[in-house]
This record gives C-alpha cells, sequence and structure tokens, in this order.
C-alpha cells in the first residue's frame, strides 16, 4: 500500500504502460474543473448584480414616493392659493354664477 502512494505521488501512473489513459482521464477532470470554477464566478457575479439593483430598486422607489408626497402637497387647495398670492391673485369675493343657454327646442 505504502508502495502505490510513493507511485502515486512520484507520478509513475503517467508515464506506465497505460499513460495516454491516464492523460486524457486527467485533461478530462482538469476540464471539467475549469468549467465548474467559470460556472461559480459567473453564478457570483449575477448575485451582486442582483444585490446592487435590488438597492437601486430601493433607493428609487423611496425618490419616487418622497417626489410623490410632494407633488399632492403642491396640489393642495392651500398651497396654490399661497403661490398665487404671493404672485398678487386673490380669490374671487363673489361666487361664480350659472349660465343657462336655452336652444330653440327648449322654449
Amino acid at each position: 500500500m505504502r508502495k502505490g502512494i510513493l507511485d502515486i505521488l512520484k507520478g509513475k501512473f503517467l508515464v506506465s504502460g497505460g499513460a495516454p489513459k491516464n492523460w486524457m482521464f486527467i485533461i478530462y477532470v482538469s476540464f471539467l474543473a475549469t468549467v465548474m470554477i467559470a460556472s461559480s464566478h459567473s453564478a457570483d457575479g449575477k448575485v451582486h448584480r442582483i444585490a446592487a439593483l435590488d438597492e437601486q430598486v430601493k433607493e428609487l422607489r423611496s425618490e419616487f414616493v418622497d417626489v410623490r408626497s410632494d407633488m399632492q402637497e403642491l396640489k393642495l387647495e392651500s398651497t396654490v392659493l399661497r403661490i398665487l398670492e404671493q404672485d398678487g391673485l386673490f380669490p374671487s369675493e363673489t361666487p361664480p354664477k350659472k349660465i343657462k343657454v336655452k336652444t330653440e327646442t327648449e322654449e
């Protein structure tokens, strides 16, 4: 058993009679290891990108809520009146009157 382990450590299986079969297996395993490493790097990159995009979505959602609340405040009648008073415009003292238009068929 000790001799077998020493033969493996010395690399005798690479130069013995069945070496081409061993080399093909080593190349195959190396290729698979390379594919697995590349796949894991790709997956890690996608995970980081997803995390960054989630953070960006949170920031944009927060900004949207802030802008929407500002717009709701600007649409209030009191806010509009205050802005118009600064420009010298005031609400009318007399209420509006309805105008009724009679057509020929109503007479």
